[in-house]
């Protein structure tokens, strides 16, 4: 593919230029960081010279994302459950344990993969070497929908919608305890935790460090040491409901990082073998990029998730 510009306007708010540009962009980090040190963002009418700058709001910048290497990922025959294709975007219903793109220790057996196998060439390659047409992920161990870019055009205009903020997302968790109230926001800034670098936290009220991050959440079914819950994301951080569950006392039941199984559950959770966060992507909507229509996609729980509602609710029994 040729350079291809990406206009996507101007910073929102005064911060770090990566911080700045990734929230705007719906690039990582790391990818922002990467283009600033090859010359290929422009800040106001000057080339970025350093990801730690500090920004103005209202600062107009452009990125210029070279053309997408050879990806290094082969493809593989692997199943896909596809909720929808066309020829610009497919959504996905990814299963739990697998993970979204190759990195280190997950090289093969990836969503990338599969998807090289089932598109070809097929895909878009703004999102760089090891992870063609990904627009967004969700977690190894987390189920549920997806979707990916075709086309260059397609990639552009659903990376826009997630900075933001516009895509429908509908999580289903099943916590450990009853969040009360049993509807809420849980808002704060998710960074990287000081104590464990392979985990996220809420971060202090007024720290500069983290991104914003909102769920939403309402109880659907009550247990007695358990409660299935509804989370829609007003934005999409990483492992964001999962630490925002954590952050109100209220962990996913089998999440290995955050959680904690109630000591009632454990021998019930030992015998399912459930060794996942029971955390479920069941609703994806936004306007397709192309079409320019409002679509919206469903995802029944997965047969490890529904196991487990129906075994707590003999447990109340």
């Amino acid at each position: 593919m040729s350079e291809r510009e990406i206009i996507t306007g101007t910073i929102a708010a005064p911060d770090r230029l990566d911080k700045a540009l990734a929230e705007a962009s719906g690039l990582s980090r790391a990818r922002v960081q990467a283009l600033i040190g090859q010359g290929a963002v422009e800040v106001g009418a000057a080339t970025a010279s350093g990801a730690s700058a500090k920004v103005a709001a209202g600062t107009p910048f452009r990125i210029t994302l070279p053309p997408a290497a050879r990806p290094e990922a082969r493809p593989q025959a692997i199943p896909l459950a596809i909720a929808y294709e066309d020829e610009h975007l497919l959504v996905v219903d990814k299963p739990a344990g697998m993970v979204v793109h190759p990195a280190a220790g997950n090289l093969d057996g990836t969503l990338v993969n599969a998807l090289l196998h089932h598109c070809g060439p097929g895909l878009s390659g703004i999102g760089g070497v090891a992870r063609p047409g990904i627009v967004h992920r969700i977690d190894k161990d987390t189920s549920g929908l997806v979707v990916v870019a075709k086309t260059d055009a397609a990639h552009e205009g659903l990376a826009a919608q997630f900075a933001e903020h516009s895509v429908h997302r509908r999580y289903l968790a099943v916590t450990g305890g009853v969040p009360r109230p049993v509807e809420g926001t849980i808002a704060g800034r998710i960074g990287r935790s000081d104590a464990n670098r392979k985990k996220m936290a809420v971060l202090a009220e007024g720290s500069s460090r983290g991104k914003h991050a909102v769920t939403h959440y309402r109880v659907l079914r009550a247990f007695a040491h358990a409660a299935l819950a509804e989370c829609r994301l007003e934005t999409g951080r990483t492992h964001q409901v999962r630490v925002h569950c954590a952050s109100i006392g209220h962990a996913l039941l089998g999440d290995p990082l955050y959680g904690s199984t109630p000591k009632p559950l454990r021998p019930l959770i030992a015998r399912l073998g459930f060794a996942r966060q029971a955390l479920h992507a069941a609703e994806l909507g936004f306007m397709h990029p192309i079409l320019r229509k409002r679509v919206r996609f469903e995802s029944i729980l997965p047969p490890d998730m529904q196991e487990l509602i129906d075994e707590l609710d003999r447990f109340d029994r």
